[in-house]
């Protein structure tokens, strides 16, 4: 199948190297050149582990290209999804510019084949039937562009033969993505469900033939992948609501950390025993300083902000937020406890990724803390194996070091806020020889708390 991915950042690339390597031909469109050439070249611009080597593999397949032309990219597709960006706004509404402007640019170049439109992208709900108007009015100004040439090539200042409407058949569908930064091309091989939202029997049975390589391959590892079928308003809700869920698990069982602490249970007990009730699952259920990213802070403020649109206050979706907030500065407390003043003080965090497996900084914990720290005086070090340029890009309000001995030398105190697994084999030794003071809080639970003990370090966790 001949497939057009419009949009090149992480959800874009993954999608389009994944469909390549199921044998589909794909092109994979942004208008930014400069990001084209340099994926022509083989330069990856996010980090994703096996995503480089995918990329290039398909590439030299020729199964998959990289184009900044919406005319040589769509006019032959079977399939488009547009895979750009939503960001959050002030207000918490999606910006769907990115989206607008793809799905009129589509309208103007659609060829005269049947073609589904595939929103991949995370939109506000009811999105589906805005993408298929705003592809009419992009079909309609080709229409009315035609019109203008033939009046001119006619000497006439109005148009003087008119051009019927081009057959131009198309269906929007949903089609919503659960991929983890980090494991995204394990994911993408082997999703645990595939989500369909459409409209019409055409719109499912291209879905099915599009997705039938992916479908096969799991059978044959004995793993039957659920295709589910829906109107687009649901499969939109889909991914606010899990992304909603797994958002609000994550502050329940802080707050839950919070209370251990102050009543004496250790929170990795208590996750570890409501966890193996088969009603609540053991995901999801990590104590430490909360949450972050692209897709959590906007997924939950978009869908409060539907929400209130339709006259409903989604209190429990802001008290989420709340907490996850406030726990980003539980460790600055921690450290306030065990240092008294924080001025003049030596800080250095370890990690600054929102998550291991990513250099995506995106509303990543470490940004607030770093800042917190700074504002209390503290001359604030950092280091992450992958995300520190991304870090500096950011503004982070912290030094920026080469690795993590370097970050904690003559430290008063190092702060755990990515659990990369290199930091879990440390040299305790050493880095107790490095520091100032032998002081760790471990703001993801990540660390052995014996280990340390022994190696004579005041360990500090979250809810423990």
């Amino acid at each position: 199948m001949n497939i057009t991915v419009v949009g090149t950042g992480y959800v874009g690339l993954v999608t389009g190297a994944l469909l390549s390597h199921l044998g589909h031909r794909v092109t994979c469109m942004d208008v930014d050149e400069t990001k084209v050439q340099l994926l022509r070249e083989g330069h990856v611009p996010i980090y994703e582990p096996g995503l480089d080597e995918m990329v290039a593999e398909q590439s030299a397949s020729g199964r998959l290209r990289f184009s900044s032309d919406y005319a040589d990219s769509v006019p032959q597709a079977e399939a488009v999804f547009i895979c750009v960006g939503t960001p959050g706004r002030a207000d918490g509404r999606a910006d769907t510019t990115y989206v607008e402007a793809a799905a009129r640019s589509l309208g103007e170049h659609l060829g005269r084949h049947y073609c589904v439109i595939i929103n991949k992208s995370t939109v506000p709900i009811g999105s589906g039937d805005w993408v298929g108007m705003l592809v009419r009015q992009g079909v309609a100004a080709r229409v009315g562009v035609a019109s203008e040439a033939r009046a001119e090539m006619a000497g006439g200042g109005t148009a003087v033969a008119t051009s019927p409407t081009p057959t131009v058949q198309f269906d929007v569908v949903s089609n919503p993505e659960f991929l983890r930064e980090g494991s995204a091309i394990f994911d993408a091989l082997h999703p645990d469900r595939i989500v369909i939202g459409a409209e019409t029997e055409q719109a499912i049975e291209r879905m099915r033939l599009l997705y039938a390589p992916l479908m096969a391959r799991n059978a044959a590892e004995g793993r039957e992948v659920p295709f589910i079928v829906t109107d687009r308003a649901s499969a939109e809700m889909v991914k606010y609501a899990a992304n909603a869920f797994l958002a609000t698990k994550i502050s329940f069982i802080n707050e839950i950390a919070n209370v251990c602490e102050r009543v004496g249970a250790d929170v990795q007990e208590v996750s570890r025993g409501i966890g193996l009730d088969e009603r609540i699952g053991k995901a999801f259920l990590s104590a430490g300083i909360g949450w972050g990213g692209s897709c959590f802070p906007k997924d939950l403020a978009s869908l409060a902000h539907t929400a209130r649109e339709y006259g409903h206050e989604a209190r429990l979706l802001e008290s989420v937020v709340t907490v996850n907030t406030a726990q980003r500065l539980v460790v600055v407390r921690k450290l306030q406890e065990r240092l008294k003043l924080i001025k003049g003080k030596r800080i250095a965090l370890w990690g600054v990724a929102f998550k291991p497996g990513t250099d995506d900084v995106r509303d990543a914990p470490a940004l607030l803390i770093a800042a917190r720290l700074a504002e209390l005086g503290a001359e604030v070090r950092a280091y992450d194996p992958r995300a520190s340029e991304a870090a500096r890009r950011a503004g982070i309000q912290a030094e920026l070091c080469p690795d993590a001995y370097w970050a904690a030398e003559d430290a008063d105190a190092v702060v755990l806020v990515t659990e990369w697994p290199e930091f879990a084999a440390t040299d305790w030794p050493r880095l107790r020889e490095t520091m100032r003071r032998p002081l760790i809080v471990d703001g993801r639970n990540a660390l052995d708390r014996s280990t340390l003990l022994w190696h004579g370090f005041d360990y500090c966790g979250i809810g423990r």
